[in-house]
């Protein structure tokens, strides 16, 4: 999948190629981006239309996966994005590890967001514990469990790591873990299969 950049602001454009190396191709119109096919799409927010609902239906039709970057990222624009079937969302300026991570995350089939907002989205979750979540819990070891009803929760990786007295480095692996036994890709599907 080849990454497209637009955006209507030129240091922008200049970051993210920066970060994503100079096999990105530049779109300079929006209305350019109509014509592609299985790309991946990065967007200033800034830089939308009016009609962005249904630019973003047809480019997700022509199998496109699109990845919106703003400078002043809020969580009810991030919702509103992601009922578009916008698979990213995240800060224009973020720093390039978390750049790179959103273009491996989509290229990858999921959904990436801005840390913040998972945890977020999370947390806005509200279903009572069900009794099959006890059959799922039951497939991990003690510690595991520790860490996926943190995780859960909405608890970032670090937060988790200072609760437990563990490495961040170690939350991450049990996550793996985690995702791997109960079958889900991320803290958002293990939230959902929990709550």
């Amino acid at each position: 999948m080849k990454t497209v950049l637009y955006s209507d602001d030129i240091a922008l454009v200049t970051y993210w190629q920066k970060v994503l190396g100079s096999s990105c191709q530049v779109i300079d119109t929006f209305e350019a981006l109509e014509s592609l096919k299985n790309s991946i799409l990065v967007i200033n927010y800034g830089a939308c239309t009016q009609n962005n609902q249904e630019v973003f239906k047809k480019l997700n039709a022509q199998g496109n996966s699109i990845l919106i970057l703003d400078r002043l990222p809020d969580f009810l624009k991030a919702k509103q994005l992601l009922s578009m079937g916008i698979k990213g969302y995240g800060n224009a300026l973020m720093r390039d590890h978390y750049l790179q991570s959103a273009i491996e995350t989509i290229k990858d089939g999921l959904v990436w967001l801005y840390p913040e907002f998972t945890t977020a989205l999370i947390q806005e979750i509200d279903n009572p514990l069900h009794d099959e979540s006890e059959q799922y819990l039951e497939k991990l070891t003690k510690r595991e469990q520790e860490v996926a009803l943190l995780l859960k929760e909405g608890a970032p990786y670090k937060v988790v790591a200072e609760e437990l007295g563990i490495t961040t480095r170690t939350v991450k692996a049990h996550a793996q873990h985690i995702y791997e036994k109960l079958n889900v890709k991320d803290r958002l599907g293990l939230a959902l299969l929990l709550k």
